[in-house]
């Protein structure tokens, strides 16, 4: 395969740096920020459900509250109205019976209400209390998240600018390339995982190490300076 001297040494800058970016597009896929933010983001949507949940105990609760009191205060002015009732009767026994038993009817009400109204204000308290404590939860998990975010972009970033400047030089390189040698090598090196270039040493491929014996290796260097491995079919470069 024809090519100069300068296109070798391209072609070998080139495998040179698709290694140097697949080792940092893994390292940069493993970092461990990643982790513990996917963790965090599961544990955040889990309280958050858990959050929503409470919300509406406590909502619950608040109505049932909402409702005693109503209640009780209803309750209450009919009392007031009852007393002034009898008050004004003037010593009419009947009516002052008569509402009597039901202003005795409205204070066994009201002491029913006062029991359920103090269990329904424990019950929210405790609901309460649960919700804060899930709030403190998700506080923190929100900060751990936001550290472990920033973590990642100091690192990240890091490895993010080394990418983008070998895969500038890299297009470069290939710039410099004919379309043929060019296309030899990207549908290689797609191929065998970025090693797309070998060099011929002692008979051997420097890359897969396997022997080219007898008319291969003679065929082989009759296309030097760059020829094809007849084993792995990586580009060797032929002295």
């Amino acid at each position: 395969m024809r090519a100069t001297t300068e296109e070798l040494a391209t072609l070998l800058r080139m495998q040179q740096i698709d290694l140097e970016l697949l080792k940092a597009k893994k390292k940069l896929d493993e970092l461990p920020q990643r982790a513990t933010i996917l963790e965090a983001r599961q544990k955040k949507a889990s309280i958050e459900q858990k959050q929503k949940q409470v919300a509406e105990l406590r909502a619950k609760a608040k109505a049932q509250v909402s409702q005693l009191e109503t209640e009780d205060a209803t309750l209450a002015e009919k009392q007031r109205h009852v007393q002034e009732t009898i008050d004004a009767s003037r010593g009419d026994y009947r009516s002052v019976e008569a509402h009597s038993k039901e202003l005795n009817g409205f204070a066994k009400r009201r002491n029913t209400l006062e029991e359920k109204l103090a269990k329904a204000g424990e019950e929210l308290a405790k609901i309460e209390d649960v919700q804060s404590q899930v709030k403190r939860a998700l506080a923190g998990i929100e900060r751990q998240e936001a550290a472990a975010i920033a973590s990642f972009r100091e690192e990240g970033g890091a490895l993010q600018d080394d990418i983008g400047r070998a895969s500038a030089e890299r297009a470069a390189l290939a710039a410099d390339l004919s379309p043929e040698l060019r296309d030899a090598y990207e549908q290689t090196a797609a191929r065998t995982g970025g090693v797309a270039v070998g060099r011929l040493m002692e008979g051997r491929c420097g890359v897969c190490r396997v022997v080219i014996d007898g008319g291969r290796l003679i065929d082989l260097k009759s296309q030097a300076p760059l020829g094809v491995c007849p084993h792995c079919k990586r580009l060797l470069v032929v002295a």
